[in-house]
């Protein structure tokens, strides 16, 4: 929490295509993604977000920005801060702050590994989609390839439940970008110059999201 001013959420994604120009290329598939993202938690919704090895812990770090304060600090709702008082009798703990619902799949272990072990790996990530997504739901896919196998299924999963899906990829065409609502191909191809773009892309995501609900 180190801004030193509030920025809209259009300012906050001007300054990512003035940061990191390469990714102009990308400027629409950001847009869309930032739209169907706010869509989601304006109605109430939450975010599944899934990735390998290197997209794994990006995933990780997407969940870390969006459920506390991020680059400004979040008051909670004034309705949960009265039930709170009504409930508890005291006022809410200052550090709680407000949040918006993101689930990493990654993060279950025994879930997936038991699943992996009883039935596929390929489908660890689409068994949780089967029952932490509903509609309205965006599930985020993290994919340098854009052809993993386990963020393909969980998207399949994901539109079959009516949810939205966002993926971040590298330039190439893929089986994500085709079954995608919004998928940001980066302009590059070699692994970890691809998950290098997809962080600035992220952060201005989640900072664009914490300027409009915030």
């Amino acid at each position: 929490m180190d801004a030193e001013k509030s920025l809209s959420a259009e300012e906050v994604l001007a300054e990512l295509f003035c940061r990191r120009p390469e990714l102009d290329a990308c400027r629409q598939a950001i847009e869309d993604a930032y739209e169907l993202l706010l869509a989601c938690f304006s109605h109430g919704s939450k975010l599944l977000v899934c990735g390998n090895g290197g997209s794994a812990s990006d995933s990780e770090h997407i969940v870390g920005e969006l459920m506390k304060s991020f680059r400004f600090r979040r008051p909670v709702d004034p309705a949960f801060s009265a039930a709170y008082l009504e409930r508890n009798g005291e006022a809410a703990p200052g550090w709680l702050e407000g949040a918006l619902p993101a689930i990493s799949l990654v993060s279950q272990t025994s879930l997936s590994t038991a699943f992996a072990n009883d039935e596929t790996g390929v489908g660890a990530f689409a068994q949780q989609v089967l029952g932490y997504g509903r509609t309205g739901d965006v599930l985020m896919c993290i994919s340098t390839s854009g052809d993993a196998a386990n963020a393909v299924e969980a998207a399949k999963v994901a539109r079959a439940l009516g949810m939205r899906v966002v993926s971040l990829t590298g330039k190439d065409g893929s089986a994500l970008s085709r079954i995608s609502d919004a998928c940001v191909q980066v302009p590059e191809t070699e692994t970890f110059k691809v998950q290098e773009l997809h962080l600035p892309v992220y952060h201005a995501l989640c900072a664009a999201l914490e300027a409009a609900l915030f």
